[in-house]
């Protein structure tokens, strides 16, 4: 380490101190940790020091992202601006390209049914679940019978395909799941993903649909309502939620006719519960004497849920009250969320008022927001405290309202992009948000199930290609249309039923023209000419991403290029003084001075443009700084709760939840040595999607001697 002055005298008068320095010059390239031991003498006495100091490398592995984003079948092309600059750099390697693609996303929708089945408390809202989760499954089995070959692929050969997404393509994640507090939250959800071979084994859904049922019926009250729990009082939003499960379930003709008797009889005695109650609301109405402002939302559920039912007769002592709340209900649609206004068009569009349903349908669709990516979604669906407010639900019953109402393909297939947007970066984590979401995802959606596509990337001169042949395989590569076959410069594999395909080039094969990207994708055994554009493409969405990787000096890096990133943040270094005004905060600008005993104030500006789960942020810090917060704690900031974790080199920030909006943090170091110093970079990626990753520019410090 070429210890240039390893002997140095100095004199200290009593009470005081003096600073000594060691100058040392680390080897190239050296990266391990290094011990020193400092002895000062006086006489015969002395005293002495030995510690153990990290040496952190000077470059850093970077991992660059470009999501791929697809409306539907057709031709997309993307620009990599990063790395087609990149043969600008002297300081700058290849590590590797990695190429990810999902062609089939709506079976993630699938592979969430499981949840439904495993979720430990025996209310009636999750009981039933039980047996619409076996519903759903054997109404899906029942459409296609092949895709019970998909399932047993993954259960004995394709076994990453049960992988969690969290736990999925660790090496693109600048933490291991391990390092995390997440690490319960992926083996549980790769053991949910494990039990969807189980779940889709045909002799047990039947004993589980027989004995789900049967417990449902035994927790319905001799009124015919249901209590959340057993023994409590009837509920009626649990009595009319269950009623309308039923309703959705005959719709998508999921019911067994073995078990249509005891349904039936089930659902006659909870309609005489529900009808009654709403009776009861009309008469209290009246006899408050004031005209409500609306309906309320439990009476627009009724509605609904009635809407499913009609050869079942409204009784005549309730008809006052129901054409009550359906009047009510055609007057004032425009003051109630869009969640009720689709439950509103459905049940008034069912009953004969096909009027009032698209005049809803069409303020619908003038208040929407329909994005490229994203697909038709609409403003405040961050979500609430009540039923009524959950975004995923609403976004699922609007999938409905529209597919019923209108008709339109191009709405539905945008509306399903949204719901499916949300399993990218999330995890459907109640089993109502589960429920309603398999349930809208498959109106009309066994058509996405079933479908079966051939994929091209073509990556400057590199193509990769495959289809369900090559993906239903060991992850074998096939050729692609100029003889590039997906397997050159690094490994290759593929899941059965998602469509999944992920390519690695090592980075010898790695180049900047690589960066000029197009994406092809059309139904197998299409004519070429179908896939010709994305706006005439058809089918479900698709998604997928590029993830360049590569070792660079620390204060060479720099952001992103320009352009809409879900994720982006901002860095910031101010010196905090204490002056006769106050606390006031100075900014260090780029390679601005320091000085030992400083505090410093990071801070740190994070934008997210959709909700996300599971983000990971991580800010490195000068070697001549130090933390303050030492302790690794759990701590709430800016209306953010977060486990915030200090390491040797960096603080490290995990947020199990970031909704969409803007978060400011700050955090205090202490300068210590003084020299020329890295300051690192800042990074941030949704463990969930890697794809949505950002980091900060490289920056130094110089900090003066005292």
């Amino acid at each position: 380490f070429t210890n240039r002055q390893p002997n140095q005298y100095f004199t200290v008068g009593a009470g005081g101190s003096v600073v000594v320095s060691f100058p040392l010059v680390i080897p190239y390239q050296y990266n391990r940790p290094v011990t020193y031991r400092v002895v000062a003498e006086a006489k015969s006495f002395s005293d002495g020091e030995e510690a153990t100091l990290p040496v952190v490398s000077n470059r850093m592995l970077v991992t660059e992202t470009l999501p791929l984003n697809l409306k539907g079948d057709g031709t997309k092309k993307f620009s990599f601006d990063k790395l087609l600059q990149s043969g600008g750099s002297e300081t700058l390697n290849h590590h590797a390209l990695t190429v990810e693609f999902t062609s089939n996303p709506t079976w993630y929708a699938v592979q969430s049914l499981p949840y439904l089945m495993e979720f430990p408390y025996e209310c009636a809202e999750q009981t039933f679940n039980r047996f619409y989760a076996n519903a759903l499954a054997s109404r899906i089995v029942s459409a296609s019978p092949k895709l019970q070959e998909v399932f047993m692929r993954w259960k004995t050969e394709d076994t990453a395909a049960l992988l969690s997404n969290l736990q999925k393509n660790q090496e693109l994640k600048s933490v291991l799941l391990e390092e995390t507090p997440w690490v319960l939250q992926g083996k549980s959800e790769s053991q949910q993903k494990k039990n969807v071979a189980l779940l889709f084994d045909m002799s047990r859904m039947g004993r589980e649909l027989g004995a789900s049922l049967e417990r449902i019926i035994a927790m319905q009250s001799s009124s015919g309502g249901f209590a959340w729990f057993k023994g409590g009082y009837d509920d009626i939003y649990i009595t009319q939620y269950i009623l309308t499960g039923i309703g959705r379930l005959q719709k998508l003709k999921a019911i067994p006719s073995s078990l249509e008797g005891k349904i039936k009889e089930m659902v006659k005695e909870g309609l005489g519960f529900v009808d009654a109650q709403v009776k009861k609301r009309y008469e209290a109405a009246l006899k408050a004497g004031v005209k409500p402002a609306g309906v309320s939302a439990l009476d627009v559920q009724y509605l609904y849920l009635r809407s499913f039912f009609g050869d079942y007769g409204v009784p005549g002592e309730s008809f006052a009250a129901v054409n009550y709340f359906r009047k009510r209900a055609q007057q004032s649609w425009l003051q109630s969320s869009k969640y009720m206004q689709g439950m509103i068009a459905l049940a008034l569009f069912r009953t004969g008022d096909v009027q009032t349903a698209k005049d809803i349908v069409k303020s619908l669709r003038q208040f929407a927001i329909v994005d490229e990516e994203m697909g038709m979604y609409w403003k405040g669906m961050e979500g609430g405290y009540y039923w009524y407010e959950a975004p995923v639900e609403m976004q699922a019953l609007l999938i409905e309202t529209f597919r019923e109402v209108s008709g339109d393909k191009a709405v539905d297939r945008d509306l399903k992009t949204w719901l499916l947007k949300q399993k990218q970066t999330h995890n459907w984590r109640t089993t109502k948000a589960t429920a309603d979401a398999c349930y809208a995802l498959l109106l009309g959606g066994e058509d996405w199930l079933n479908a079966e596509r051939e994929v091209k990337i073509q990556l400057g001169e590199k193509i990769v290609s495959w289809g369900p042949s090559s993906v239903a395989g060991a992850g074998g590569a096939t050729a692609g249309a100029d003889g590039v076959t997906a397997g050159a410069g690094g490994a290759a594999s593929g899941e059965a039923g998602t469509g999944y395909y992920k390519k690695v080039f090592d980075g010898p094969f790695v180049s900047p023209s690589m960066g000029n990207i197009t994406v092809t994708m059309k139904e197998a055994g299409a004519p070429a000419s179908a896939a010709s554009s994305v706006s005439a493409g058809e089918g479900s969405p698709a998604w997928g991403a590029v993830y360049w990787q590569y070792f660079d000096m620390l204060d060479k890096i720099t952001p992103p290029g320009a352009g809409k990133a879900p994720l982006q943040l901002t860095k910031k270094l101010f010196i905090e003084r204490i002056t006769d005004k106050g606390r006031i905060l100075e900014p260090v600008m780029e390679n601005g001075v320091l000085k030992p005993g400083d505090k410093v104030i990071v801070r740190i500006e994070l934008r997210a443009d959709r909700s996300m789960e599971y983000v990971h942020m991580k800010d490195m810090r000068a070697a001549c700084m130090e933390p303050v917060n030492v302790i690794s704690q759990y701590k709430w900031q800016g209306g953010l709760g977060y486990y915030e974790s200090t390491k040797d080199a960096s603080t490290d920030f995990f947020f199990s939840s970031v909704p969409k909006g803007t978060y400011v943090f700050e955090y205090p170091l202490r300068v210590g040595q003084s020299r020329n110093f890295s300051n690192g970079v800042t990074s941030v990626e949704c463990m969930y999607a890697p794809e949505f990753a950002y980091h900060s520019e490289g920056i130094r410090v110089s900090v003066e001697g005292q």
